[in-house]
């Protein structure tokens, strides 16, 4: 998709502008299904290990007291579907906001110039979220799924508001990244590979804490060097 230049060498992504001879629910949908895929790819890596703990704990055994995993596997693909649902319902909300500041921009010039500054704020802001005590707690939450030692219910309404639960948690916890990668480009594959390298790490290293509060250095120069690209252009 096309850009729309803005000072200081900017561009705006046209993501959220339907193109010639499409219409917004068409575009809607397009974004929205592209978002889907995307999500899907970015957070398999360390959401599996989450379906695997619930696979375990759902409690359906056999006749010999096995896993019986021909009953498991639907509620645990429940789950995944009830945790992408989650993701979906966020990309809409994701478009509608991006629809909203875009079609501002194109009107509004004043606002097209504090882009630049309010996106190097956002990702420095994105930056400070990775060392508080907010992320840590979702991020927790999103690493360590305590089942108290008993099986979770093993039916299809427990298995979608677990897979609920999970998507919130995820959404919160991720909220930061995603929002880093919103910015510095959706379609940019470098840009989509770091946050998902930072997101599987944190989740799934030893040490999640260490490595969140790593990559929130990581995510404040990036805010720093956006900011101080948009003073010296702008």
């Amino acid at each position: 998709m096309g850009e729309t230049p803005m000072p200081g060498g900017w561009s705006l992504s046209m993501t959220w502008v339907p193109m010639c001879g499409q219409k917004w629910p068409r575009t809607a949908v397009s974004f929205v299904g592209m978002w889907l895929v995307m999500m899907i790819a970015m957070m398999l890596p360390s959401l599996a290990p989450v379906l695997w703990r619930y696979h375990e704990a759902v409690g359906l055994t056999d006749g010999r007291g096995e896993t019986d995993g021909r009953r498991v596997a639907p509620l645990t693909a429940l789950v995944s579907v009830g945790y992408f649902f989650v993701w979906t319902v966020a990309g809409v909300a994701v478009f509608a906001l991006g629809a909203a500041t875009m079609a501002l921009a194109l009107h509004f010039a004043m606002l097209a110039r504090a882009i630049p500054f309010a996106a190097g704020v956002a990702v420095l802001v994105a930056g400070v979220v990775q060392f508080s005590a907010w992320k840590a707690r979702y991020l927790a939450c999103c690493r360590c799924i305590s089942m108290n030692g008993r099986a979770l219910p093993a039916h299809a309404r427990a298995a979608w508001l677990h897979g609920l639960r999970l998507g919130v948690h995820c959404c919160y916890c991720c909220a930061g990244l995603t929002a880093v990668l919103l910015i510095e480009g959706i379609m940019d594959l470098y840009t989509m590979a770091f946050v998902t390298a930072a997101i599987t790490a944190e989740r799934l290293a030893p040490a999640g804490e260490r490595v969140a509060r790593a990559i929130g250095v990581v995510v404040v120069m990036m805010g720093v060097t956006m900011l101080a690209r948009a003073f010296a252009f702008g």
